[in-house]
């Protein structure tokens, strides 16, 4: 079958409302929402249910058409974009946005791959429950992505990963089988945990069409803190404290430096700087209880006030609002959109064991700062579970194209770092086409081995996702 044949039968099968293959119309699926990664593709492809994603599939096995499957297309290291040669089909999965099941008693959501993840936040809300994965991109990112990249985020410290929120998937295999694994069950020990094959695989083994996601009790009170602290080090001894008084009740915990700070206060409306000082370090917390009560709050007011006498942090504020709240994470959402003002920007998404964190930023800012006279860091994200955004901001009126052109001199640099602190080079946003040549490097050859089998076990042709991830 030609490419054209099996275009042909694909249109007949998802109808015209489901095939883009106009250069217009196609133009916002090519390309990475920050302009790095841009590709090719024959048609975009949006079917509406899982037997169009199934016959899709199928149609695209015989003709050997390679698929690139894109869910809200807001990854960052280019895993939803077809290569710049590709002969691809792009499926996306936006059409499918039920939520086929809400049961309250048994905390789950059972959701199609299509749904933006604020959606499935307001469903689980409207039930007094929660979904609890919170990213900057909730309002246009979908579920299908979210699990693809096994997202993290804002409450990974509390919740765990993309992986630690699914109970079931339904996947449509390479082959065009479709795998109905929508269980919605905590215990079943019935052999291999299937799911966790296609959770992070960025769309290279199958594509997901639907997930049973777990849900959790809303809190009843959430504490917002905004504290100047001594340094990574003090952070990490603060969220001890804050662990312990609270009964682990931190739900997220953010560091902030001060370069982040003023980037945000300069570029981005509505960000106010929240203490009369400044300081070099600062952390973000949320805290919550299941109910209202003064205790809680004075029980984090006297942990404050004990870190404050014993010199661990500098000044703090207790959110007296929900308005007061919003603006404190608005101040720390803030941080990413600044940065484009003040030129290019070499991105990191690296994990260090928790107690490794100030290690790894001292380590690595000196290194950059050899490297680069003038570079300006800015370490930030989510240190409670380890993950560091390790950001480097050009030199003031440096040559922005010289400065990415180092881009993955630098990337080296930190890996290593990171790696050698026993880290990891990916702690959120995945592989995709910006470090599948790196993967090779930190992966030990049996790993890599045990990779490509099961690779090739389900995707024998290679149709699925070529060239991202494995390579």
């Amino acid at each position: 079958m030609t490419a054209a044949e099996a275009l042909a039968r694909i249109r007949a099968v998802v109808g015209p409302a489901g095939m883009i293959d106009d250069a217009a119309g196609m133009a916002p699926y090519l390309k990475e929402w920050r302009g790095r990664f841009r590709g090719a593709a024959r048609a975009v492809v949006r079917p509406a249910v899982t037997a169009d994603v199934a016959a899709v599939v199928g149609i695209c096995a015989e003709a050997r058409l390679a698929i690139v499957p894109q869910g809200g297309n807001t990854g960052l290291v280019g895993g939803s974009i077809p290569f710049e040669t590709d002969d691809a089909i792009i499926l996306s999965l936006t059409r499918m946005t039920r939520i086929r099941a809400l049961d309250p008693l048994n905390h789950t959501i059972t959701v199609e791959a299509g749904c933006i993840l604020h959606d499935v936040r307001q469903a689980a809300e409207a039930v007094d429950l929660l979904f609890p994965l919170s990213l900057g991109a909730e309002g246009s990112c979908r579920i299908g992505g979210n699990l693809s990249t096994n997202a993290g985020g804002l409450m990974t410290l509390r919740h765990g990963n993309m992986r630690e929120q699914v109970l079931g998937l339904e996947v449509v295999l390479p082959d065009g089988q479709v795998w109905d694994g929508l269980r919605a069950l905590r215990k079943d020990n019935t052999g291999y945990d299937l799911k966790h094959l296609f959770i992070g695989a960025e769309g290279t083994l199958g594509v997901i069409t639907a997930a049973v996601l777990k849900l959790a009790p809303r809190p009843g009170q959430v504490e917002a803190v905004f504290a100047a602290v001594r340094g990574p080090d003090g952070a990490l001894e603060l969220l001890a404290r804050l662990r312990a008084a609270s009964g682990d009740q931190v739900e997220a915990f953010e560091l902030m430096p001060r370069l982040g700070i003023d980037f945000a206060l300069a570029h981005v409306a509505g960000t106010v700087d929240p203490l009369a000082q400044r300081y070099p370090w600062y952390v973000l917390a949320d805290l919550t209880a299941g109910r209202r009560t003064e205790a809680f709050r004075a029980t984090i007011e006297e942990t404050l006030a004990e870190a404050m006498d014993g010199g661990l942090i500098q000044d703090a504020c207790l959110a007296e609002s929900q308005e007061q709240a919003r603006r404190l994470w608005h101040l720390r959402e803030a941080l990413v959109e600044a940065q484009r003002f003040e030129g290019g920007s070499i991105k990191h998404d690296v994990s260090v064991p928790v107690s490794s964190v100030p290690e790894f930023i001292r380590l690595a800012c000196e290194t950059v700062s050899c490297a680069i006279v003038g570079v300006r860091p800015l370490p930030f994200g989510h240190v409670g579970d380890g993950n560091i955004h390790f950001n480097l901001t050009q030199p003031a009126g440096a040559d922005t194209a010289a400065f990415l052109a180092r881009w993955d001199e630098i990337n080296r640099l930190v890996h290593d770092i990171a790696l050698g602190l026993g880290g990891s080079i990916s702690a959120e946003h995945g592989i995709g086409r910006a470090k599948r040549g790196e993967l090779a490097r930190v992966k030990s050859p049996v790993e890599m081995d045990l990779m490509r089998r099961v690779k090739r076990a389900l995707d024998p042709l290679g149709l699925m996702n070529p060239g991202k991830l494995l390579g």
